[in-house]
């Protein structure tokens, strides 16, 4: 069986006293899912003060170097001095925005691998490549990629998250049918190791519509966006994986 695994993502947004306040109103009760809260670089360290033995940390993002005249940038080993366990690479707007590529991506996946931080792999379609029937090819590639440089047996330390774009804070959801298709599809591609790597979805996930999401077979949590941000919101998801 695998762990249910649900990740907020706060994007940038928040401030010390939004954290400060969000966790004194974030109640998980006793659902055994694996909680990890990535927020903006500045509050890593009151966030892992904060967030106790059920709630681990992760970031949103991280360089492919480990050192060096990289101004701006954020090693995994610096991330791991502030006990940090998880870091999103390739999401959908680090990918957009800021034009990383699925090589790019691979080697933010291999640097944090080799930091020992786990990996949450996003990868997904557009509205685009969704209407032109190439969802799962362009999945595949996704994969393919970070394949190439850390071999077919890199999955087993790590967690995959199908985002698909469309979806993204715009409220529409993939149905869990639809997401579920694409899941097994992930799963399917990751050999040996599919059976036991989680795989979350993301994409306008909420509190009302996270159970029905959860209960298929491959839907083993999620990556909240916007819906994270609200304590009691984001807890309700938690539970909905029960």
């Amino acid at each position: 069986m695998r762990t249910p695994l649900v990740a907020a993502n706060w994007k940038m947004n928040g401030s010390r006293e939004f954290a400060e306040q969000f966790f004194a109103a974030f109640e998980l009760g006793d659902t055994a899912c694996e909680v990890v809260i990535c927020p903006p670089f500045p509050y890593l360290p009151l966030v892992a003060e904060k967030a106790g033995k059920r709630v681990a940390v992760g970031a949103q993002n991280l360089s492919e170097a480990s050192s060096g005249a990289y101004t701006g940038e954020v090693s995994a080993a610096m991330l791991l001095d502030w006990g940090v366990r998880y870091a999103i690479v390739g999401h959908s707007e680090r990918r957009s925005l800021y034009g990383e590529d699925s090589e790019v991506v691979a080697r933010k996946y291999v640097a944090a691998r080799a930091a020992g931080l786990v990996p949450i792999l996003c990868v997904g379609e557009t509205l685009e490549e969704r209407e032109q029937g190439r969802t799962l090819e362009v999945i595949a590639a996704q994969l393919q990629a970070v394949a190439e440089i850390a071999g077919n047996d890199t999955w087993n330390r790590a967690v995959i998250a199908y985002e698909p774009v469309w979806a993204i804070g715009t409220g529409k959801t993939a149905t869990p049918e639809l997401a579920q298709e694409v899941h097994q599809f992930i799963r399917g591609r990751l050999g040996d190791a599919g059976a036991a790597v989680q795989i979350l979805y993301g994409g306008s996930v909420k509190a009302g519509n996270a159970g029905a999401l959860f209960a298929q077979a491959d839907i083993d949590g999620a990556l909240v966006g916007g819906a994270s941000l609200d304590a009691q919101d984001f807890a309700s998801i938690c539970r909905a994986t029960a």
